[in-house]
């Protein structure tokens, strides 16, 4: 049932990034999206405090300030990746991390995988691929974006991993406050800098608004599901399925609003979907196997 967090956490991060591509379009640049989401996860992390747990000492600060830093960094990439490409092309992308995750978590010796894990993880590739090497459109800048969200996978990858090894010390009350609060003070320093006066216009306060609102709340069904449950790739190959959506709601918010994805051709989509359907065929055998446990 825990993978149940994970298939939210997908579909609340692909309208994530559709509200911040629209504010990034509106005129927010990459700096002020990671800004304004990182101070709402710091406030809204806050509130697990009331979950109790053990802090560690200052001896141990490092810790939630590593996973605090590759989260920033993820987030970074991520952002950077959406305002230079399509949301269906960067969104499968991120998907590569269900691999990354798989290697890690063998490599550190946190779990066993099944052959059914390795078999999903592989289609899960297969999936990302077809949706990046085909129908490119009038997509710009192609290469920077997959770059980009490579590197964003390989940060979170790293997060999910690191998570799932140091929270259960801590416990989810005290390991998620902290590192989230250390994400929110690193952005204090850009305040002065953000453009106060491009931000307050509507239509570029109204989806940065709500795209930091669902970051924080996707961070929060990941989060804690790794910190509690651990099981990082199980989750990661759920978690792919934003490649699906990606591909879906992004096309259908172009369609009805405008945007990149508005401009391709149906057989560009469509091929795009074909790879997005792989994804969850992915997902389909990793839930098999959580059954069959």
């Amino acid at each position: 049932m825990h993978l149940l967090l994970p298939l939210l956490a997908s579909l609340l991060f692909v309208g994530a990034l559709i509200f911040m591509k629209r504010a990034s379009e509106a005129g927010a640049n990459s700096v002020t999206t990671l800004c304004i989401s990182n101070l709402g996860s710091g406030i809204i992390f806050s509130v697990f405090w009331s979950l109790g747990g053990t802090f560690r000492g200052w001896g141990e600060i490092w810790q939630p300030a590593v996973i605090a830093g590759l989260f920033v960094l993820g987030l970074t990439f991520t952002f950077a990746a959406i305002e230079k490409g399509d949301v269906s092309i960067a969104t499968p992308i991120f998907g590569v991390k269900v691999v990354f995750v798989a290697f890690l978590v063998t490599l550190m010796g946190l779990q066993e995988l099944p052959a059914s894990v390795w078999e999903a993880a592989i289609m899960a590739t297969l999936g990302i691929g077809m949706i990046q090497w085909t129908g490119r459109g009038k997509t710009h800048h192609v290469s920077l974006t997959v770059a980009l969200a490579l590197a964003a996978a390989l940060s979170y990858a790293t997060f999910d991993v690191l998570v799932q090894r140091w929270a259960p010390a801590w416990g989810v009350g005290r390991f998620l406050p902290i590192v989230y609060w250390i994400v929110g003070l690193s952005s204090l320093p850009l305040l002065p800098k953000l453009p106060w006066q491009e931000i307050r216009k509507r239509r570029v306060f109204v989806p940065l608004a709500a795209g930091s609102l669902l970051i924080s709340l996707q961070a929060i069904c990941i989060v804690s599901t790794l910190a509690i449950y651990g099981d990082a790739a199980r989750v990661n190959v759920v978690y792919s399925l934003r490649g699906l959506w990606g591909v879906v709601l992004a096309w259908a918010v172009a369609k009805r609003w405008g945007g990149a994805e508005a401009d391709h051709s149906g057989r560009t989509m469509v091929a795009r979907l074909v790879g997005a359907i792989i994804l969850a065929g992915a997902v389909a055998l990793v839930v098999l196997s959580e059954i069959s446990d």
